[in-house]
């Protein structure tokens, strides 16, 4: 490989990785107040309104941009059914990877008779240094060959140290195996999300147009 070649592989690398740094300090965060480009909100399946209203959150994981438009979610609770057949062979809310039950919330803005119903799917950050994993007494929380954090299973004693210490309590024990369980992103709730409001964006894409908005 020439050393041309090299040098563009390696700004394409700096270029993605600029990218996911920039989305990293929103993860887990509303859009709300930010100014969209129309090539990312057609790549985040969003309108600009939809941003505003603070119904569109990203998390910037190993495998790509999660995207989620709480504007989409009807609340249905496939993506928690999935997730839990795929990877338990079970179905089960609570020990569910994404995590939206817990996060309905009824706002009664216009009086008790006319209230909007927020569904929120929520899920793990993917945290460069995770409290969970610091906090396991059994170094059972590890990264994988792609980066995720996941779970050894043979190790996890179901004390739920990971839970206590997550900030937002994403790692569940399941009170059937005692074992502790949190995302290892496989997208079956991607997969299984009717209305769309679940997206995994590959960083090649998201880098793709946020290049044109630099080109434009």
């Amino acid at each position: 490989m020439s050393e041309q070649m090299l040098e563009e592989k390696k700004d394409g690398f700096l270029e993605r990785q600029m990218t996911r740094r920039q989305f990293l300090k929103i993860s887990g965060k509303s859009l709300a107040g930010l100014t969209i480009s129309a090539t990312m909100l057609n790549l985040f399946g969003c309108t600009q309104q939809e941003v505003d209203e603070g119904v569109v959150t990203t998390w910037a994981t190993p495998t790509g941009l999660l995207v989620v438009n709480g504007a989409r979610c009807v609340g249905c609770q496939r993506c928690e059914i999935n997730c839990t057949l795929t990877n338990d062979g079970k179905c089960g809310a609570y020990i569910s990877r994404i995590k939206m039950a817990r996060n309905l919330h009824i706002h009664g803005k216009d009086g008790m008779y006319n209230q909007n119903f927020t569904y929120f799917p929520d899920t793990c950050r993917q945290c460069k240094t995770p409290a969970c994993g610091e906090a396991c007494p059994q170094h059972a929380i590890y990264a994988d060959d792609r980066g995720v954090r996941v779970v050894d299973r043979d190790k996890c004693i179901g004390c739920g140290a990971c839970h206590d210490a997550c900030p937002w309590h994403m790692p569940t024990i399941d009170p059937e195996t005692q074992k502790s369980s949190k995302c290892i992103q496989c997208g079956a709730c991607v997969a299984g999300c009717p209305a769309g409001a679940l997206q995994i964006i590959d960083w090649d894409e998201v880098t793709s147009a946020a290049q044109e908005i630099v080109e434009a």
